[in-house]
C-alpha cells in the first residue's frame, strides 16, 4: 500500500510541476507581448494617436487576456470624455486582473465619468474583497464620500468623510491629513447647515493650503450665514483674487476634469448673494 501512496504522490508532483512550468511559460509569453506591442509599439506614440490603438489591438489579438493591454486601450477614451467606451474596455482589464484595476476603475467613474452610483458599487466591492487602498493619494473612502455628496446623501457623506479624517489623524497625526480630505469634510458640514464646524474645518484647510480659493469661497458663505457679512465679503474678495491667480485644486487629474465642489463661475453668484 505504501508503494501505491508514494506513486500517487509522485504523479501529483508531476502534475504540479507541469502546471508551474505552463504558468511560467504563459507569463513569459505575456511579458513578451507587452514588450513588443506596448513598450516597443504603442509607447512610441502619443496615446491620442491612431498608432497607439493599432499597436494595442495587435497585442490583444496575440493574447486578449492581458489586463494591462485593455487598461492601456481604455486610456485615450477617458481623456477624450468617451466614457462609455473607456468603461467598456476597462471592464476587460478588471476581468483579467480584478485586484489591480477595480479600485482604479472606481476612481475613474467618480472623477471622470461622474458615474457615482457605479463608483460606489465598485468601491464597496473592492473594500469587501481586498480591503481599502489609495488611489491618487486618497483612500477609497474619500471617493466614497465624494459620491455621496454628489448624490445629495449628505448624512452618509459626512459619516464617511469624518471617519476617514479621524482614522488618518489617529494613524498619522492631524498635520498628515490631505487638505482635500478636510475640504470635503467641511463641505459635508456645510451641506448639513452646520456652518460653525464647516468654517472651523475650512480654517484648517487654509492653514495647510493658504490662498486655496475654493475653501475661501465656502468660508465666505459660512460667515455670511453666521451673520458676519463684512468678514464674508472680505474673504470673498480675497478668494476671487486667489482664484484668478490659479490657487485652486491641484490634483493631477484636474487638467482633464473638474472635481466636485470646485468653484469657477460661481464667484459672481457669491458676490450677489452676500450683498443681499
Amino acid at each position: 500500500m505504501d508503494k501505491y501512496i508514494a506513486f500517487a504522490f509522485f504523479l501529483m508532483s508531476l502534475v504540479s510541476c507541469k502546471g508551474q512550468i505552463e504558468n511560467a511559460a504563459n507569463t513569459n509569453t505575456q511579458d513578451e507581448i507587452i514588450e513588443k506591442y506596448l513598450k516597443n509599439g504603442a509607447w512610441n506614440h502619443h496615446y491620442l494617436t491612431k498608432e497607439w490603438n493599432e499597436w494595442i489591438n495587435k497585442g490583444i489579438q496575440a493574447d486578449s487576456t492581458i489586463a494591462y493591454l485593455w487598461q492601456q486601450k481604455a486610456l485615450p477614451f477617458w481623456k477624450q470624455k468617451k466614457y462609455s467606451l473607456a468603461i467598456k474596455y476597462y471592464d476587460k482589464a478588471v476581468k483579467y486582473d480584478r485586484q489591480r484595476w477595480l479600485s482604479r476603475l472606481a476612481f475613474l467613474k467618480c472623477v471622470f465619468a461622474k458615474d457615482y452610483e457605479g463608483a460606489l458599487t465598485d468601491i464597496k466591492t473592492y473594500i469587501k474583497e481586498y480591503g481599502t487602498i489609495l488611489e491618487q493619494d486618497h483612500s477609497l473612502e474619500f471617493y466614497m464620500g465624494l459620491c455621496y455628496l454628489q448624490l445629495n446623501q449628505f448624512d452618509k457623506a459626512f459619516e464617511t468623510l469624518n471617519q476617514n479624517v479621524k482614522a488618518q489623524e489617529i494613524e498619522h497625526g492631524t498635520d498628515w491629513v490631505h487638505y482635500l480630505d478636510r475640504y470635503y469634510l467641511a463641505i459635508a458640514y456645510y451641506e448639513q447647515s452646520d456652518y460653525v464646524n464647516a468654517n472651523s474645518e475650512l480654517d484648517k484647510v487654509l492653514k495647510q493650503y493658504p490662498g486655496f480659493s475654493d475653501a475661501q469661497y465656502y468660508k465666505s458663505i459660512c460667515l455670511n450665514y453666521l451673520g458676519k457679512k463684512e468678514e464674508a465679503m472680505k474673504i470673498a474678495d480675497i478668494g476671487k483674487s486667489n482664484y484668478h491667480m490659479g490657487k485652486t485644486f491641484n490634483e493631477d487629474s484636474n487638467i482633464y476634469e473638474m472635481y466636485p465642489y470646485q468653484i469657477t463661475w460661481q464667484w459672481n453668484v457669491l458676490e450677489s448673494s452676500i450683498i443681499k
